[in-house]
C-alpha cells in the first residue's frame, strides 16, 4: 500500500503537466515526468518510507494489541503488561518498519537504478518494482491454497502411509 500511495502523490505534477499547452517542460515539472530521473526517484524513495510508517500507524493498534495479550494471560518477559507493553509492543513496531521501508523503496526505485545500467526501461519497468512484489505474494499464495488443498484431501484416515510430508521430501 505504501507504494500505491506515493505512486499516486507523483503521478500528480505528471497529470497537472499534461493540462499545459506547451510542448516544452522546464524546471520542476521536467524533473518530476522523468520517472528514470535523480529528483523523481529520490522523492518517491522518501514518499514510500514516509507512507510505510504512516500506513503501519493506522493499520497495527499496539494499544489493542497489548490488551489483547492481557486479556489472554500472556505477556512480555520483562515487560509490565498493559500501557508499559504498548510503548514496547510501539518501540520495537518503529525499529522493524525502517528497514522495511527501506527495503520496500529499493524495490519500487529499481526499474530506475536498472534501466541505467542499460536494460530497455520497458522490460525493466514491466519486470520490476511493484511487478515483482505482486509476483512474489501470488506465488506465495498459490502455494499455500496448494498446501492446504493437499493437507485437505490427504489426511490421516486416507492415505497409506498416514503422513503428508510437503515440502520436506516425497510421500
Amino acid at each position: 500500500m505504501p507504494i500505491i500511495f506515493a505512486q499516486a502523490i507523483m503521478f500528480l505534477p505528471i497529470t497537472i503537466a499534461g493540462f499545459r499547452q506547451t510542448e516544452s517542460l522546464t524546471g520542476f515539472a521536467a524533473a518530476f515526468t522523468n520517472v528514470n530521473g535523480f529528483w523523481y526517484n529520490f522523492v518517491f524513495f522518501i514518499l514510500i518510507i514516509a507512507f510505510t510508517y504512516f500506513y503501519t500507524a493506522v493499520t497495527i493498534n499496539c494499544n489493542q494489541m497489548a490488551e489483547d495479550i492481557k486479556k489472554n494471560g500472556g505477556f512480555i518477559p520483562g515487560v509490565k503488561p498493559g500501557k508499559k507493553t504498548a510503548e514496547y509492543l510501539d518501540n520495537i513496531m518503529s525499529r522493524i518498519t525502517l528497514p522495511g521501508s527501506i527495503f520496500l523503496a529499493i524495490v519500487a526505485i529499481m526499474p530506475a537504478i536498472v534501466s541505467l545500467m542499460g536494460v530497455s526501461s520497458s522490460f525493466s519497468h514491466f519486470y520490476g518494482g511493484t511487478s515483482l512484489l505482486i509476483l512474489v505474494g501470488v506465488v506465495l499464495d498459490t502455494l499455500q491454497q496448494i498446501e492446504s488443498h493437499l493437507l485437505m484431501r490427504h489426511y490421516d484416515g486416507l492415505t497409506k502411509s498416514g503422513r503428508i510430508k510437503g515440502r520436506v521430501g516425497r510421500m
